[in-house]
This record gives structure tokens, sequence and C-alpha cells, in this order.
């Protein structure tokens, strides 16, 4: 099983990416992530978002890929004039997969404004105990 209290090297290098790709001022995705069982779950906020038009979720060389499209639109008209107002902008992040997890197993659903991925990562034998190697002299 994964050990979530340790950072992977997605977790340190989004901040990073972020930066230099110029969009710390824009909105970021907020996320929570942690083991259910051998599953690591990933939760991202999304209201207000087809998730079939407007979210692409993809896994590459371990990593679990979130990007989402946002745009919302506003109208007020009114007896002293009109006002329209208008939000975009693109929202990603990265997750490191736990060790063991296939790419095809690897599951995503959409309710209530929140996105759900799920990746099953494969059951890992447990530890045995220290064992001490012989050594043979010739």
């Amino acid at each position: 099983m994964a050990d979530l209290n340790k950072w992977a090297p997605s977790d340190v290098l989004e901040p990073i990416r972020r930066f230099l790709e110029g969009d710390l001022t824009m909105p970021s995705m907020r996320v929570e992530q942690f083991m259910d069982g051998n599953a690591l779950v990933v939760r991202a906020e999304l209201p207000g978002i087809d998730p079939e038009k407007d979210v692409d979720v993809s896994v590459a060389d371990g990593t679990l890929h979130i990007k989402a499209e946002r745009e919302e639109k506003s109208e007020h008209k009114g007896k002293s004039g009109y006002r329209s107002e208008f939000r975009y902008g693109s929202l990603s992040r990265s997750v490191s997969l736990p060790p063991g997890a296939r790419e095809e197993d690897v599951t995503a659903s959409y309710k209530d404004g929140v996105l759900e991925v799920r990746a099953p990562a494969a059951e890992q034998a447990p530890a045995t105990g220290t064992r001490k190697i012989q050594i043979d002299r010739s």
C-alpha cells in the first residue's frame, strides 16, 4: 500500500509547473486524495462543468492527469442598461498513481460537482521478516 504521507515527484513539481506555465493566478483545482483499501481515490471539485464535454481524465507513465475547461457567463438586463460578464479558464492537476496500479483499471465518475477517480493497485505481498544469508567460505 502506498504511503500517502510521503510526497510523490508529481506532487512536489505541481506548484513549479503551474508557476512556469504562468497559471498561479488562475483558480486551482481543489483535490483530495486518499487510499480506500488498495485503491487510490482522487476527488476534484468541478462544480458547474459538463464532465463529458469539459473534462479530460488520462493516465500516462504512472501519472493521473485531470484537465478541465471552465466557462461561466451571466447577463443582467435592466432599465438602466445591459451588463454581461464571463469567466473562463483551464484547470489541471497531476497525481502519481500507486505502485502496481494498471492504467486500464482506472475509473472516473462525476456527481454533484465532484469528479472521483479510482485507481486500484495490485495487492502487494506482505513483507517477510529479515533473513540472514550465510556466507560460504571457499
